[in-house]
């Protein structure tokens, strides 16, 4: 390698644990680490250190943690570590012309999707809810506009058909790292060739709440639903509510579902249940699904053989994404 870059790295668990790893474990020089203030966590609320920090602590690398990279105080603390790149994976704050000009090489941002694809930042969640079949990491000049900047190079993998957003992220972190030594290896050898991203192929995310969980069961196919499932696991999930006659209702997160072989039974509206054996089938809009593996309020997550045994599931039982009404 010609040249050995300074580099100081912004982000945020879980994504930019891995990411900080891959550069702790790189051939340049990391000068600093820039992650959010530590925060109360748990029952107790007490003030734990995040993941992020805790590993800059143990390599003895600089920490800062700002409540906001805004005004000139952070600029300045930047400036002061004399960065040749910034290198951003998942900090959570938009950074300013200020921040973005204080690298001598290039401010960079390591994000999970195949740009264009899936700009803003839900992008693991957004491309299996579109069907995708691919995925990637992609290294991007950071740009005032949201994750438009050129693109320095790709990695890319495929989706499993069952895969859960936990799950993909648990593959595209490491990944991501990868990507971010790679692209800085480029610079230094000076043969960085940034292209521009297709505006005509932009598809947007945005930030996913809580609500957003709540499968919509008049609207969704089974594999819609399915996909609504996988993409919201681990958070945050697919709640639904168990209604039954006689019965109080009960809270479920669902894991996993599949598109039920043979389609369905005549007459089943969206949210209706019926138990064959020891499985759990859902009618949607379109379509049938099994119910795989569900949670009950205040349980770990089970099978649905395990579930039936437990649960009495009978008669006009159904699945509503609001709470059950007489």
């Amino acid at each position: 390698m010609s040249t050995r870059l300074r580099v100081v790295f912004l982000g945020s668990p879980p994504f930019g644990t891995p990411v900080l790893s891959a550069l702790l474990e790189a051939e340049h020089e990391l000068v600093g680490v820039v992650t959010r203030p530590d925060r109360p966590r748990g029952r107790g609320r007490s003030v734990e250190r995040g993941e992020v920090a805790l590993l800059a602590d143990e390599r003895g690398v600089s920490v800062l943690q700002p409540e906001s990279t805004r005004g000139g105080d952070f600029a300045a603390s930047l400036h002061e570590l004399s960065p040749d790149v910034l290198v951003v994976a998942s900090y959570g704050e938009i950074l300013d012309e200020e921040v973005l000009s204080v690298p001598t090489l290039a401010p960079l941002n390591v994000h999970a999707s195949l740009l264009p694809r899936h700009r803003g930042s839900s992008p693991i969640q957004a491309a299996i809810l579109a069907g995708d079949s691919t995925t990637g990491v992609s290294v991007q000049r950071m740009v005032l506009a949201l994750d438009a900047g050129d693109v320095l190079l790709e990695r890319e993998l495929s989706i499993g058909v069952e895969e859960t957003a936990g799950e993909l992220h648990d593959r595209l972190a490491p990944l991501a790292g990868e990507a971010a030594v790679a692209a800085l290896d480029v610079l230094a050898e000076g043969d960085a060739v940034f292209a521009p991203q297709d505006e005509a192929r932009v598809t947007m995310t945005r930030r996913l709440r809580k609500g957003d969980g709540r499968p919509d069961l008049k609207s969704l196919d089974a594999e819609g639903f399915v996909r609504h499932v996988r993409a919201m696991t681990p958070w945050p999930g697919a709640r639904v509510e168990l209604c039954r006659d006689g019965e109080d209702p009960l809270a479920l997160t669902l894991h996993s579902a599949r598109v039920a072989e043979g389609g369905g039974w005549s007459g089943g509206a969206p949210g209706d249940l019926r138990v064959e054996g020891e499985r759990l089938l859902l009618a949607l809009a379109q379509g049938v699904v099994d119910l795989v593996k569900v949670q009950p309020a205040g349980k770990r997550p089970m099978d649905v053989a395990d579930f039936l045994r437990g649960a009495r599931v009978e008669g006009a039982a159904r699945l509503r994404s609001e709470p059950c009404r007489d």
